[in-house]
């Protein structure tokens, strides 16, 4: 009995210096921000964050515009992951549910896609009626939305893009029962049934059910004051993760548009975000104000996340 007693006190105190070590790991603390890579990696066009099925974050304009920087999981600095064509910039990625890369050249008026596994270029789409491609979100059968600003005018229309059965990509400009000020973030509802749309010119998001090329039944969904709104990306409940430019917050809102939660972030000029990690629960932000990258963990995987190899089948309403 002694020596049972003896190795039992030993087993205890061990895991206790291990504890007391961190050589365990704890579970991080949700809806903390923190910087995870050096400050001037990008410049002050840092937009576009997406993860892949791999873990990997892209960041367009890494070190000089025009170009995709990488974060490989657990690395502490970003690298060079490729370079746009002559006078194409990068504004926005997203990855589809087969792994294809998507990336918005805004400047060029081009959709690129790049092959998993590769870093070659192909043109998607392109259309010299873009006012100039901005964010984008992509639905569960590969159809694209893209938002469309004229800066200048304080306008914006939102993109259909969609690829049919012979391969053959199309796009349309989607009608709406609504004029639409300067369209910036957007994201789709985990059924794929509602398009989110931010408007930077008057800091709202309208919320608009899809009837194939029409944006229907405008709902506002909440109106901010203040400072400016960007990025957006939705969870798999359906939540809303809202960039606010300038005033260095991400909120999080419910379908409703009722304010859940509003977190401060490292810098103040927060331009779009993505949801990635193992679980996919950690939030990747993009800093203008620095040029760099910070992540939070949150309490639920994303929607773009959980599409890509339907990861998150059966998680649905299950918060930690």
């Amino acid at each position: 009995m002694d020596i049972i007693l003896k190795r039992a006190i030993w087993l205890l105190c061990s895991l206790g210096a291990l504890l007391a070590g961190g050589l365990v790991a704890a579970e991080p603390a949700l809806f903390q921000s923190r910087q995870i890579a050096p400050s001037g990696e990008y410049t002050f066009g840092i937009e576009g964050p997406a993860v892949d099925a791999a873990g990997n974050l892209y960041v367009v304009n890494f070190q000089k515009a025009g170009t995709i920087g990488r974060l490989k999981p657990n690395a502490s600095a970003s690298e060079l992951f490729l370079t746009l064509p002559e006078g194409s910039i990068g504004n926005s990625i997203r990855f589809a549910r087969d792994g294809q890369m998507f990336i918005a050249d805004y400047k060029k008026h081009n959709i690129f896609v790049v092959a998993p596994g590769s870093t070659a270029l192909a043109t998607y789409f392109h259309s010299d009626q873009f006012n100039q491609p901005n964010d984008m979100t992509i639905a569960d059968n590969g159809t694209i939305y893209a938002s469309d600003p004229n800066w200048k005018r304080r306008d914006g229309r939102v993109w259909k893009i969609s690829r049919a059965t012979d391969g053959a990509v199309s796009g349309e400009v989607m009608t709406s029962p609504r004029a639409m000020t300067t369209t910036n973030g957007l994201d789709l509802s985990p059924d794929g049934r509602t398009l989110y749309v931010g408007e930077s010119e008057t800091r709202e998001i309208w919320a608009y059910r899809i009837e194939g090329a029409t944006l229907a039944a405008p709902r506002l969904v909440k109106k901010f004051d203040g400072q400016d709104i960007d990025g957006i990306r939705s969870d798999i409940d359906g939540r809303l993760f809202v960039t606010r430019m300038l005033k260095g917050t991400v909120v999080i809102l419910d379908p409703s548009g009722r304010q859940e939660r509003e977190l401060p972030l490292t810098a103040a000029e927060p331009s779009n975000l993505a949801f990635g990690g193992a679980d996919g629960r950690t939030v990747y932000v993009t800093q203008r104000k620095g040029g760099y990258i910070e992540s939070f963990v949150a309490d639920r995987p994303g929607r773009e996340f959980c599409l890509q190899g339907d990861r998150c089948v059966g998680m649905a309403g299950q918060r930690r």
